[in-house]
């Protein structure tokens, strides 16, 4: 078997690699979300889809590369800004998420307006998905629009916002025609945050923290946004929304390797008793089997990639992917901590702090995913009977 990539494409990781060297950030990539600096995080990703790194087979109308997909490509460019301890682009959720949903179902008109600024990071999005009575069960939002003209006045509340209280632009689904079945009624709409009658109030989470990840309730009370901000048609967000989650599902395999390499070096860097922590068989061997794991998500998103450049479906295996990436990311922060032993615990930058308390954090935010985004156990339902084609879970009998 012939693993070697072949000389044009070495040639291609040569390009990437002397583009890291010259153009990489000093000091790190800049934050996800660019609370001290938005104009250089802006410019790193304007550069990167310059030069074909990121947004590569965005059509360059929407302010893309607007190059051809090609699996070995990708590939080289994960590992070399892996290598690089480089972010690519950006996991937030208007690349992610946004960006392939307008793709798929925007206006013509929406896409020209919206895509080129958020892979630029001029724009910054949340979802509004979840309400305090409907998590799970997505489709009971409550969240309503009545019509007013040529727009909607929007009224109701939706919980656990991530970055809402960072963004300029919301995805929102709300309930446009009230009497509808549940799944029927709904619309998705794009509303600017800075529309009067919004109120963003942050949620402090078990991190202990009100931060780069933070969580927020948003309220909205006659907020006014126009019905020619509505996604695809009036009643379908239910099937568009579920374009959105699918790509969220597929963004959360993402970084493994950066995570991993991240890993290595504090176990080679940590000392018990003057030795270093890689040269402990107990741990090595947890390192190896997360490495494992690592390696069989990267190859499973070669897999989902492949079938997205085909145009076919990936079945079953789409559904695995949060599933258990969201665990594999919680796993290596449970032995980055157990690697600092004591100093595993500290938290809130104290002074024998290790990474500025990187782990702990991540460690909580993988906890936190397992749960977001529809838990492990919504997952393990959908798998078994979307995937699997096994009987729905019975409902609970009425008193």
């Amino acid at each position: 078997m012939d693993l070697e990539y072949g000389e044009p494409y070495e040639a291609f990781r040569k390009e990437v690699r002397a583009f890291l060297e010259e153009h990489g950030p000093k000091g790190g990539s800049p934050s996800q979300y660019p609370d001290e600096d938005p104009e250089r995080f802006s410019r790193w990703l304007t550069q990167q889809i310059e030069h074909g790194y990121w947004a590569r087979t965005i059509p360059r109308e929407y302010g893309g590369y607007g190059a051809q997909p090609d699996l070995l490509e990708t590939v080289i460019m994960d590992e070399e800004f892996n290598r690089a301890g480089v972010t690519r682009g950006t996991a937030a959720q208007g690349p992610s998420m946004l960006v392939p949903t307008l793709l798929e179902h925007g206006s013509e008109e929406q896409r020209q307006r919206w895509i080129g600024p958020t892979l630029r990071g001029e724009v910054i999005w949340c979802q509004g998905y979840s309400e305090p009575g409907s998590g799970s069960d997505l489709a009971s939002l409550q969240t309503h629009a009545t019509e007013d003209g040529d727009d909607f006045l929007i009224n109701g509340q939706k919980i656990w916002t991530s970055t809402a209280d960072k963004s300029q632009m919301m995805f929102v689904l709300v309930r446009t025609e009230r009497d509808a079945p549940k799944h029927a009624g709904i619309s998705y709409l794009l509303l600017p945050m800075d529309t009067p009658g919004i109120e963003v109030q942050p949620l402090r989470t078990m991190s202990g923290e009100i931060g780069e990840n933070s969580f927020n309730q948003v309220f909205f009370t006659d907020v006014r946004v126009p019905q020619a901000n509505v996604v695809g048609k009036r009643g379908e967000g239910w099937r568009i929304a579920n374009t959105t989650l699918k790509h969220e599902r597929n963004s959360l395999n993402a970084n493994g390797e950066a995570t991993l390499l991240r890993l290595t070096t504090l176990m080679q860097k940590e000392t018990v008793n003057g030795s270093s922590i890689m040269a402990s068989p107990v741990y090595r061997d947890r390192l190896m089997r997360l490495q494992a794991r690592v390696l069989g998500m990267k190859h499973h998103g070669m897999r989902m990639l492949t079938c997205s450049l085909k145009g076919e479906s990936p079945g079953v295996a789409g559904l695995v992917t949060k599933l258990q990436n969201c665990q594999l990311n919680f796993d290596m922060a449970a032995l980055a901590i157990d690697v600092m032993g004591e100093l595993g615990a500290l938290y809130d930058h104290t002074k024998y702090e290790r990474e500025k308390g990187w782990w702990q954090a991540h460690s909580m935010f993988s906890l936190g995913l397992i749960i977001g985004g529809g838990t492990a156990q919504i997952q393990k339902n959908i798998i078994s009977e979307r995937g699997l084609g096994l009987p729905r879970e019975p409902k609970p009998a009425r008193s």
